[in-house]
């Protein structure tokens, strides 16, 4: 078997975890666990690693060959985000039953939404770079959040009765987003 490299984390956890990124396998482990132990529990994970591993390197190669945005690209997705997003809250909002606060578009590189606990909300402008299936999930979970700041079974209903085809759209941002936020570059 190849040896596998890894990043160690050390932290209070009770548990052993793995992730395997585009930059590669991380470990975190608790504290004052033996190396022995971990090289165990590598070799134990040696399959599901390698499995992950070839679909982040998929990933990898899919965003080496994307071409960056350009400041001028971004500022006009940026605007037409200005316009769109807003529309699709005030659509939305009255459905699940909500108000809102400040409606604030950022250009970020990880996240795709939030709500404040005082009811402002979040959106990244790429998502309109994503069908419109999922800039109208994103806009659904988040002022979802305005009746539940969590994401328990009882958020997820109120999700899937304003917009049933949640988890489709969901995963589709789970498995293609990397794909958009990686033009992120400037």
């Amino acid at each position: 078997m190849t040896e596998i490299k890894y990043k160690l984390i050390r932290s209070r956890r009770r548990t052993i975890g793995l992730e395997v990124r585009t930059e590669g396998v991380i470990v975190r482990a608790p504290l004052h666990t033996p190396m022995a132990e971990i090289e165990d529990f590598m070799r134990r994970n040696a399959e599901w690693i390698r499995k992950h591993d070839e679909k982040a390197e998929k990933r990898r190669k899919e965003q080496a060959e994307l071409e960056p945005l350009t400041m001028e690209e971004i500022r006009a997705i940026a605007e037409k985000a200005s316009k769109v997003i807003p529309e699709r809250v005030r659509y939305y909002a009255p459905l699940i039953g909500v108000t809102y606060g400040r409606i604030t578009i950022r250009n970020q590189r990880s996240k795709w939404g939030s709500c404040s606990a005082k009811g402002n909300l979040n959106f990244n402008c790429l998502l309109m770079l994503a069908p419109p299936e999922v800039l109208d999930s994103v806009v659904v979970h988040e002022l979802c959040h305005r009746k539940y700041m969590d994401h328990s079974k009882d958020f997820y209903a109120e999700v899937l009765r304003v917009f049933p085809e949640y988890r489709k759209w969901d995963r589709w941002l789970k498995e293609e987003g990397h794909l958009i936020l990686s033009r992120m570059k400037v």
